[in-house]
């Protein structure tokens, strides 16, 4: 949803971080956010003071409306934020630095990452930060509302886009741009791009859960209308504005399916009535989200085709959280240990998949975009480190959390999903390693700092939400709303 702000073309902002009768909110910027494994910024106390302001910047066409108010489609607000010292003038452009010090790149690239109030997407502009790229954050803030309208909040409090950028700023001196809108809406896209220039788009911004997608009507079409046309109109700004961009997407594993065969890296040799061919790899998506994950992956392969245009489809595998509608897994038996509540397995828990750390996540877009796929070219790589089925991870957490005194107890539940409950699952993931990814692999101290997490902030978790509550065969017209 696009963010409300004043008529007046610019604000600015006291940087002082207000007192508070309510808990210090999370430090949104430091390292935990890029370090721990698929969690919300490590509760810190934030500078009591922040040397920063920030210019909001309205376009002409700011002001045109809301997303998704009043059940109709309306403009976006374009906004245009950037941090900087309280002594200066808020620049026009991004300072341009030398970079001499290892591991940063030798020209500075300016990299757009679209979805970066989100958890993938603020932990990468943060390490693309911090690397010395120049970085704006896109995007219509539209996943709180999410939370809202299901009746859900993090286990951390999560502060404002704008804090975290202006803490960011104060922390480090680096500035992270701030674009305020709706990929869906070209005209916004299309300004933020000349305005910005990318060198290089990474595109997390789309409705990202399979439950929220499985839910009703309207949230099916949503997340197809929202992830599909977004993607599309990307393809099309980055033709008509910025024809050598690199486009680095985040796809999902879950585009693959369980095939009784091995998981290719995006396409596979077939042998068929005596002739050979590569082709992409077959798609057996299982539900509403990961359609449009696979729809937007053959728009991606179709303009590199058509348009020249170079691109490279990261298929992440599952990142370690869980909730009823909003999340995955690993985090969810966190959480359920700590509050005491069963580790809740669907079905058989047979159920495959691979994993990764966040930081291998963030390390994975940097190698994407140090080492771009040539014009033409769809790349495919499939990200992710470890693979787990569900029965094993419960079983890695009552084992960590009886090292912590906790009685952990396993319930098998009727599955919500239309899925496989036992498998043959082996996917290849070679091409990430040969450019230098480094895995962070789960471990012992890892699944311990997980859990003592989840029962620092257990007084947060809603236990009426722990359960599955969005079944993928009941799935109706009418709209589902949550009980209070």
């Amino acid at each position: 949803m696009a963010h409300l702000l004043s008529t007046s073309c610019s604000l600015k902002l006291s940087s002082s971080c207000r007192p508070s009768s309510q808990p210090s909110p999370p430090n949104p910027c430091a390292g935990p956010v890029i370090e721990r494994l698929s969690l919300r910024p490590q509760l810190v106390k934030c500078p009591t003071r922040c040397p920063a302001f920030f210019t909001l910047q309205i376009s002409e066409s700011s002001f045109k409306g809301l997303v998704l108010q009043g059940g109709r489609k309306k403009r976006t607000c374009v906004v245009r934020a950037t941090a900087t010292p309280l002594s200066q003038e808020a620049p026009t452009q991004s300072s341009s630095t030398s970079h001499q010090n290892s591991g940063e790149p030798s020209k500075q690239k300016r990299v757009m990452v679209i979805g970066g109030d989100g958890y993938c997407g603020w932990a990468t502009a943060l390490h693309l930060s911090k690397k010395g790229y120049d970085v704006a954050i896109v995007d219509s803030l539209i996943r709180r509302l999410f939370d809202h309208q299901l009746g859900l909040d993090s286990l951390t409090p999560i502060s404002s886009i704008h804090d975290r950028l202006r803490c960011w700023k104060s922390l480090t001196g680096k500035t992270i741009e701030l674009y305020i809108g709706d990929i869906c809406d070209f005209e916004f896209l299309a300004e933020t791009f000349n305005s910005f220039e990318p060198d290089a788009v990474v595109h997390f911004g789309e409705q990202r859960s399979a439950p929220y997608s499985m839910i009703d009507r309207s949230r099916a079409v949503f997340t197809q209308h929202n992830n599909v046309i977004g993607t599309l109109n990307v393809l099309f700004a980055i033709k008509e504005f910025r024809d050598q961009c690199h486009l680095v997407k985040l796809g999902t594993m879950g585009e693959y399916g369980t095939p009784n065969i091995d998981i290719e890296e995006g396409y596979i040799t077939i042998t068929h009535n005596g002739r050979t061919d590569t082709l992409p790899y077959p798609k057996q998506a299982s539900s509403f989200y990961h359609l449009s994950k696979v729809h937007d992956s053959n728009n991606i392969a179709f303009t590199c085709k058509a348009w020249g245009i170079r691109a490279t489809d990261l298929n992440q595998g599952v990142r370690c959280t869980k909730s009823s509608a909003i999340g995955l897994i690993m985090m969810g038996f966190c959480v359920q240990a700590a509050v005491g509540h069963p580790l809740t397995v669907y079905g058989k828990g047979g159920q495959t998949r691979g994993y990764l750390d966040i930081r291998d996540t963030v390390q994975c877009v940097e190698l994407a975009i140090a080492n771009p796929a040539q014009p033409g070219e769809f790349r495919v790589f499939n990200q992710f480190t470890e693979q787990f089925s569900v029965n094993e991870l419960a079983s890695l957490v009552t084992k960590a959390g009886a090292k912590l005194g906790l009685d952990v107890k396993t319930i098998s539940v009727p599955n919500p999903r239309v899925e496989a409950e036992e498998h043959y699952y082996n996917a290849k993931h070679t091409k990430l390693i040969e450019l230098g990814l480094q895995p962070h692999l789960l471990s012992d101290s890892l699944l311990d700092s997980l859990l003592n997490f989840a029962i620092k902030f257990k007084d947060r978790v809603d236990t009426k939400q722990i359960m599955p509550s969005v079944s993928w065969k009941k799935i109706g017209v009418k709209p589902k709303t949550v009980a209070a």
